[in-house]
This record gives structure tokens, C-alpha cells and sequence, in this order.
């Protein structure tokens, strides 16, 4: 299976194959070029702002800059081999083509390697999400070689290495959220900090933290109204800011020093090191910065595709960066007595009638790298909540068109504000924040080179000594500047250490507590043969109306369900067991969104509901998600005959465990073009030879009046209409949301540890985070909840 994607009017097409020799995509020349247009302003802000701090952080106390130049000379090749090895070399032709269905980041590469390898922490997982589409795109013969066949046995053999994975996962999401309270404060702090030319050292320490705070309060506080509004300007700030640092580049290499080409050669790397010695091995923490950003690449690919990325970094900011480098490095190298040692920044190279005016663009620049990184943590931080792995929050979609990507989340948004500032004013100068960002930044990319080397044995089945040699490459090179990094601990490189620590801490509670509650509920869920035994009323008085009960289930009948048998005197006349849940891959389908079944006869009405979103789907809205969840039960009844007389069971998947009979795929209401019920709106008039019957769907938003109609099909069967008929009547009647209000606690027995992160640490987030994204969508009024004590 593939994915095509084809653009009118193109005159030259692009065409590229997966492993298989399919064609996978096809793009036309223009629409390559408008993506890579539009990715230079939402990918590569952040590493086209690197020239503002790069000298400045490598020059801060390690080393001095001389007359020989050899300092200067030495830094200009270690930025030169690094931007072409890491960036060009390692993203641009090696991790870009490890795409999760066209998605990149660190739980893209988690996610590859949990569906080969199945090591996977989805509790609820089913034999039926494999059979996805965007599960299935990338699978590969089962023809392993060897070594990757034990290496996967061994994953899934033990859990503890499941663990290691999971926590390298983690280990890179949560440097990532730091580089989100990182970023934003050394570019726009390096970019105000072209005011200490116009006034004395004394008084620009006063006037650029006031600025550059301003600057950042307001960053923060534009988040809500998302980056559709201002997104079109992006693109062109940073081409201006490219421009401009080329172009003083190049100005500055044919007016002071055109030999400086020389220094491209890596001998001088050689000297640099002889010469400085541990001082040069320290400075590598400044110099690494010349790749922030770089991991952007990857992380973003969702939003655009790998040859316009590749060619906007080839053949615009690659080159635009060694020259603005070039041209720096130019400039210092015939200016060797410097007044004060701040003076070594980006400004002092550039032309004192044009500072003012780069002051201006380099402002803009460095907004628009923050809104990249900001907008990044929101994206990783949603994709995290959807595996399980992060505390529920609230999600706001900022476009009401393109919601791929846009999204705003409140808490987050203000916890980076205050950390940035914090920061920003505890540290007052670029050295030490230059310092902590490194070590972000290289972490990341250590996180990437391990998980790639497995990516190339599990899922491409290369040689073993490949995926060796990839590591040892990249991951040396990585380790020398982690290790120069890291030995700046205490002057900065604390902070993205504490707060990966914080982050990960609150994962790994969150992701226990929420395992120990799920195998609660496996344990104690009510066994089929006891509701059989109660009879089709349940023992109790059924009304009319639907009871959607939420569960975490896939299988069985949750305790919540015996509660209400049990204690109160009447249920629904229909009930619906719903389960929403994340599975691990980008995208689901909407013809693949619901799996539907039965729970024991006909005449309990009683259906299972799975509907399954991948980590960077959008939930729908309440009146969608309702009226979505109506039509694929009916669409179900409807077509659970067909598929039993069939025998083919096209569509059919069975049920994991309880004898719950087989579940059926079932899309959304716009996927169903033979449907067993119309929906129109309440203004459109309806053919008088269906007999209808007319539902509110109630919301939050401005009501919407919806109709359901049951088509009088001389094809379909009397009992099947009469099914349909009477789940049309309940929807009538209304839909009252039910949930379990859980209280978790550790059981008695537990250790010290186990009731502290229990009974205090998951309590604690919890209590704090949103309730189930579904639930949202409900109105308060129809939604119950009832309180129970899980002893884990």
C-alpha cells in the first residue's frame, strides 16, 4: 500500500519509492519549492539566530583570542565541520529518511522501533491496530538478518530493556522542553545585546535584561492567538535575516581577510586543540551552539516533506551560515585588541551604519526561532500525553482550518514563561545560558544517534556494522562536545540537567501510576458469564436513553458497570462501553477510526466502541464525536449479518479475550457512503418516504440540530430495523456520559517508595490534570461520575 500525492499543473515531477519499489509520493517542482520556502521560517529560525552567539559563548573565558589567529582560524573549522557534519550530513541525507509516515522527532523513532520490535508500553494494546494502515505503510519482509532478529527477540524478551528505551526516549523529549525554556532566552537575549556598542558596559547590563524580558513576556503572551495569523511573515524575516548575515559576510571577507578561506581546512582544528589545549576542549560547549536548532529538521518533518527541507538548509541556510561565520571570523582576524572581551559578538563585525537597522532584523529573527521551539514543546509535549507518558492537559487549536500542528496549551506555555525569564534574569549574560542550552542541544542529538542505529538494524535491516559505524561516527563527535558541555556544570549547564530530572520525573509517575490503574482494572472487570446470568434487563428497570461508559478497557466489562447494576434501579435501554486510546503511529484514518462489537445477545444491547487516534490526531468536537459515535453503532448493526453470512469477515477482528464476540472496523459518518441511517442538518428538508426521527445534538458551542433518519430499505431486515430504530429512539431520549472518579491508592503491603509515588506523586497529577479528552465533549449536565478506590 501507498500513499500518493499529486499537484495539477506541474510540469516536472518528483518521484520517490519505498522498499519495497512502490511509488510513494510525487511532488511537483512548485510545490517543493513553496514547502521549503515556507520551512525556512518555521524550521530554521532558530539555527539561522547561532551567528548572534556563537563566537561570543566559544570566546567567553576558555580561551584568547591572538594575534596568530590561531584561536580564530581554529573555531572557523570546528563551526565549518560541524554545520556540514551533523546538519548536512547526518539529518539532511541519513535521519531525514527515517519518517514514521511521514512524521519525525524522537517519538517517531520510539514509535518505529515499537511496532518492529513490539516494545510498545500501550497497555491497551490489540492485534487490530496492526492491521492499520499507517501501521502496515512501512512494514518490511520478515526476512531479518541474523543479528537483527536476535536483537529483537531480546527487546521483547525483557521488559527491563524496554524500560531503557522507553527512558532514552523520554530522556530526549524532556531536553527538548528544555531547549523550549532555553532558546527563547539566548536569542533574544544575544539579539538585544547589540545595544552594549551605543552605551557603556556600566549601563547596557540595566537596559538589555528589562528589553529582553519585555520582549519574551510578550512572546509568551501572543502563544493564544497561534502562528496562522503571523505565520506568513516568518518565511520572509528569516530570508532577510539570511541576506543580511551573507551579506556582511561576504563584505567582511573581501574587505579584511580573504584568505580566510584557509581556515576551512581541518588542520587548524589540529592547531587549535595543540595549541589551547583543555582550554580549546572547554570552548567546544560555545562552539556546539552553531547547531541548535538543527534537531528542527527532523521534528518538523510532519509539516512539510524531506526534499524541501533538504533543500532549503543545502542551498539556503548552509550556505548563508558559513559565510556569516566566514565574515566574522574575517573581521576578528585583523582586529586583535579589543576594548572589553563582550565586544567579540556578532555586532562588532557588522558595519556601524547598519546596526541599527540588523539590531532590528536580528530582534525579529530571534522571536521567530523562539515561536519555532515554543510551538515544538507544545507538539512533543501533546504527543507525550497521548502514549501515556505526560499528565493530561489542555490542547487549543489555534486555526480554525489547518489544526495539523497549531495547537496552544496554557499550562505549558506559562511554566516556559516563567522558567525563561528566570533564566533570563538569574543568569544576566549569554555565557552561562550558552552553556546550559549546549547541553541540551547535544543530548538531543546523542538520544537520536542511539535510536537511529537501532532504526537501522530493526526496521531497514542494515548490517549490524553499519548501524555500529553510524554510531560510533556521529555519537564521538557528539560525546566530545557533550563532555566539553558537561564539565560546565556548575557554571550553567545545571539547569536543563534539573529540569530533564523534573520532567522525567513526572513522566515516570505518571506513566506508573497509569499502568498500576490500568492492571486494576484488568484484574477486577466483571466476568461475561455474570452479566449473562442477570438476563437481558439486567435485573434492573431499563429506560430509555444511552449510557456511554468510559473505560480504559478493550476487552471485558469494567467494575464500574456491576456498580451500577448493583446499587441503583434502573439503567439504559442501550449502553455503550467507550474506549478512546492512542495507538503508535501518527495518523489514523477516518474509515479506520472505531472498532464496534457486541457484548453478549442481541437483546442487552450492550456494544463495545473503540475509537483510536494516533499521537498527532485531533480529537473531534463534541457534536462530531457524538454524531460519529451514533452512526458507526448503526453502521455496525446494520452490517453484522452481512459480514456473518458472508464468512468472509473482510472487516471483522476478534476480541482479545471474554468471548465478546468479533469487533468490526467501522469510519466515521463521512467515510459510510452506504450508511444504515441519513444525517442532515435540521434546516434541509428530508424526503417524506423516510420516516425520521429528529435528535438535538446538545454541546458546549452553539447548538447544531442534527437528523437522524432510519431509510425504509425494503433489503434490510425487520429486526435489524427494529435495532436501529430503537437506538435512534434512545439517542432521542438523550446520552448521559458516565466515568469512573478513580482515587488511587497503594495497596497495604507496598513499599516506601511505591506509596509515595502512588499515594502522593500520581495523586498529586492527577488531581492537577484534565479528565479524558472525550469527556470534554460532553455537556457537564449529562455527564456522571462515580467515585471509586483503586488498591494497586
Amino acid at each position: 500500500m501507498y500513499k500518493k500525492w499529486v499537484f495539477l499543473g506541474s510540469k516536472m515531477d518528483i518521484e520517490g519509492r519505498n522498499q519495497k519499489g512502490h511509488p510513494i509520493k510525487k511532488e511537483s517542482w512548485r510545490t517543493v519549492m513553496s514547502l521549503a520556502y515556507q520551512s525556512l521560517g518555521i524550521v530554521y529560525g532558530d539555527l539561522s539566530t547561532s551567528p548572534l552567539y556563537v563566537y561570543k559563548s566559544a570566546f567567553a573565558e576558555d580561551i584568547q583570542h591572538s594575534e596568530s589567529n590561531e584561536e580564530i582560524y581554529g573555531v572557523l573549522s570546528f563551526v565549518f565541520w560541524t554545520l556540514t557534519l551533523i546538519p548536512l550530513l547526518k539529518y539532511v541525507f541519513i535521519v531525514l529518511r527515517a519518517d514514521d509516515n511521514g512524521e519525525g522527532g524522537t517519538f517517531a523513532l520510539y514509535t518505529l522501533l515499537c511496532r518492529h520490535a513490539r516494545v510498545s508500553t500501550l497497555p491497551n494494546g490489540q492485534l487490530a491496530d496492526e492491521e492499520l494502515y499507517e501501521y502496515r505503510k512501512d512494514e518490511i519482509s520478515s526476512g531479518y538478518r541474523d543479528f537483527g532478529f536476535s536483537l529483537k527477540s531480546v527487546l521483547e524478551k525483557y521488559k527491563i530493556l524496554q524500560k531503557v528505551l522507553l527512558v532514552l526516549a523520554l530522556l530526549g523529549t524532556c531536553m527538548v522542553i528544555g531547549d523550549g525554556v532555553l532558546t527563547p532566552a539566548i536569542s533574544v537575549f544575544s539579539a538585544v545585546s547589540g545595544l552594549e556598542l551605543s552605551m557603556s558596559r556600566e549601563h547596557h547590563q540595566y537596559v538589555e535584561v528589562p528589553v529582553a524580558c519585555v520582549i519574551l513576556v510578550l512572546l509568551f503572551c501572543l502563544q493564544h492567538y497561534g502562528t496562522h495569523r503571523v505565520g506568513f511573515l516568518f518565511a520572509p524575516i528569516v530570508i532577510m535575516w539570511l541576506l543580511c548575515i551573507s551579506a556582511i559576510g561576504v563584505y567582511n571577507i573581501f574587505y579584511w581577510n580573504p584568505q580566510v578561506f584557509q581556515a576551512l581546512s581541518p588542520y587548524y582544528m589540529y592547531k587549535f586543540l595543540k595549541k589551547t589545549k583543555i582550554g580549546g576542549w572547554m570552548s567546544l560547549g560555545g562552539i556546539l551552539l552553531c547547531i541548535t536548532g538543527s534537531e528542527a529538521m527532523y521534528a518538523d518533518l510532519g509539516h512539510f516533506s524531506q526534499l524541501s527541507i533538504k533543500m532549503a538548509f543545502t542551498f539556503v541556510v548552509y550556505p548563508s551560515l558559513i559565510l556569516a561565520y566566514m565574515g566574522q571570523a574575517a573581521y576578528l582576524s585583523k582586529h586583535h585588541i579589543l576594548e572589553t572581551d563582550y565586544r567579540i559578538g556578532f555586532y562588532v563585525s557588522v558595519p556601524e551604519k547598519l546596526r541599527w537597522p540588523v539590531l532590528g532584523i536580528a530582534i525579529l529573527a530571534a522571536v521567530v526561532g523562539s515561536q519555532a521551539i515554543i510551538t515544538g514543546t507544545f507538539s512533543i509535549i501533546k504527543q507525550c500525553s497521548a502514549l501515556g507518558c505526560f499528565p493530561r492537559v489542555k490542547i487549543i487549536h489555534t486555526s480554525p482550518t489547518n489544526k495539523h500542528g497549531q495547537i496552544y496549551i496554557p499550562e505549558i506555555n506559562w511554566t516556559l514563561m516563567l522558567l525563561c525569564l528566570a533564566v533570563t534574569i538569574g543568569f544576566r549574560d549569554t555565557k552561562h545560558i550558552s552553556n546550559a542550552a549546549g547541553l541540551a542541544v547535544i543530548t538531543v542529538m546523542l538520544v537520536t544517534t542511539c535510536l537511529m542505529s537501532l532504526v537501522m538494524v530493526l526496521c531497514w535491516q542494515k548490517s549490524v556494522f553499519l548501524a555500529i559505524g553510524f554510531m560510533f561516527f556521529f555519537g564521538s563527535i557528539e560525546m566530545l562536545y557533550f563532555s566539553a558541555s558537561l564539565i560546565k556544570f556548575r557554571e550553567g549547564a545545571w539547569v536543563p540537567v534539573v529540569l530533564s530530572c523534573i520532567f522525567l520525573v513526572i513522566m515516570f509517575v505518571w506513566h506508573y501510576g497509569t499502568i498500576k490503574k490500568y492492571e486494576f482494572d484488568v484484574q477486577n472487570k466483571v466476568s461475561i458469564n455474570w452479566l449473562l446470568s442477570l438476563g437481558p434487563t439486567l435485573g434492573i428497570m431499563r429506560v430509555r436513553g444511552i449510557g456511554l461508559i468510559h473505560t480504559e478497557l478493550v476487552s471485558g466489562i469494567p467494575a464500574i458497570f456491576s456498580h451500577f447494576v448493583t446499587n441503583l434501579p434502573a439503567f439504559h435501554q442501550v449502553v455503550v462501553f467507550l474506549c478512546v486510546k492512542s495507538v503508535p503511529v501518527p495518523h489514523v484514518r477516518p474509515e479506520e477510526r472505531f472498532l464496534v462489537g457486541r457484548i453478549g445477545p442481541k437483546e442487552y444491547r450492550l456494544y463495545r466502541c473503540i475509537a483510536r487516534y494516533g499521537y498527532r490526531d485531533v480529537n473531534m468536537d463534541d457534536v462530531e464525536f457524538e454524531k460519529d459515535l451514533i452512526c458507526c453503532v448503526a453502521e455496525f448493526i446494520r452490517t453484522e449479518r452481512a459480514n456473518a453470512s458472508d464468512g468472509n469477515g473482510a472487516n471483522d477482528v476478534p476480541e482479545d479475550s471474554d468471548n465478546d464476540g468479533k469487533m468490526s472496523v467501522v469510519g466515521t459518518a463521512s467515510t459510510n457512503v452506504e450508511g444504515s441511517i441519513q444525517i442532515c442538518d435540521d434546516e434541509n428538508g428530508l424526503s417524506t418516504e423516510h420516516k425520521e426521527i429528529t435528535v438535538a445534538v446538545t454541546s458546549p458551542v452553539p447548538r447544531k440540530r442534527v437528523r437522524f433518519v432510519v431509510p425504509e430499505s425494503p433489503q434490510m431486515e425487520r429486526g435489524v430495523r427494529e435495532e436501529l430504530r430503537e437506538l435512534m429512539e434512545a439517542r432521542e431520549a438523550g446520552i448521559a456520559f458516565i466515568r469512573g472518579h478513580c482515587y488511587v491508592k497503594a495497596k497495604s503491603g507496598s513499599g516506601l517508595m511505591k506509596r509515595f509515588v502512588i499515594n502522593f506523586g500520581y495523586d498529586l497529577l492527577r488531581r492537577n490534570s484534565r479528565g479524558p479528552t472525550n469527556g470534554l465533549s460532553f455537556p457537564q449536565a449529562s455527564t456522571l461520575e462515580v467515585g471509586m478506590v483503586y488498591q494497586v
